[in-house]
């Protein structure tokens, strides 16, 4: 199996940004004028090779990187991490926060207040509890919606049974990928054709 070519440029710890072409994180990058719908974290593992930790539909996960970036549109990708890398004993640390998430369910509806976990929120949390670091901005779907007025709102109400939750806490890939935290250590050259 030939390796990615980011393979060779990874760090353990680095955040890494995918584009989902299905129906529901479309739109999540619509809404947040961004290419990027989906982000993971990577850990080397002497027995499997690169893995990312990722919340996705059901659970938590490590999943296989080739699985990973096989999965997003074109090949997209994008790298970033935090400035100067993490030590091994910060690897550690946050490796242990990503395993007591393990196994938690997926949270459909965005909700960053609630006990389950979505791919941003997994990478908020994790970071946030292992340095006191806020990868992304927390945002009501108000502050997301006015930011893109040429959102179609018909496919949120649709999505939420009916109601937006205006109100409601979340954090999006998007506000992760621009975070001024972290610097891009790869840039899929598939960006434009997205």
């Amino acid at each position: 199996m030939s390796l990615h070519p980011v393979e060779s440029l990874l760090e353990s710890g680095d955040i890494l940004f995918t584009s989902i072409p299905n129906f529901l994180y479309r739109r999540v990058a619509q809404l947040t004028g961004s290419p990027t719908s989906h982000v993971g974290i990577a850990f080397y593992d002497t027995e499997a090779g690169w893995l990312v930790a990722e919340s996705a539909v059901p659970t938590v996960r490590y999943s296989p990187i080739a699985n990973f970036i096989s999965r997003s549109d074109k090949g997209w990708l994008v790298v970033r991490r935090m400035p100067g890398g993490l030590s091994l004993d910060q690897v550690t640390a946050l490796r242990k926060e990503c395993d007591i998430r393990m196994g938690k369910l997926y949270h459909l509806g965005f909700h960053y207040l609630s006990s389950r976990q979505f791919c941003s929120k997994f990478v908020y949390d994790t970071y946030l509890t292992t340095f006191g670091i806020k990868i992304g901005v927390l945002e009501s779907f108000r502050t997301l919606l006015n930011s893109q007025p040429d959102t179609p709102l018909l496919f949120w109400r649709l999505w939420f049974l009916g109601r937006i939750p205006w109100g409601r806490l979340t954090v999006t890939p998007a506000s992760q990928m621009r975070s001024d935290k972290l610097t891009t250590v790869w840039e899929s050259p598939h960006s434009s054709n997205l």
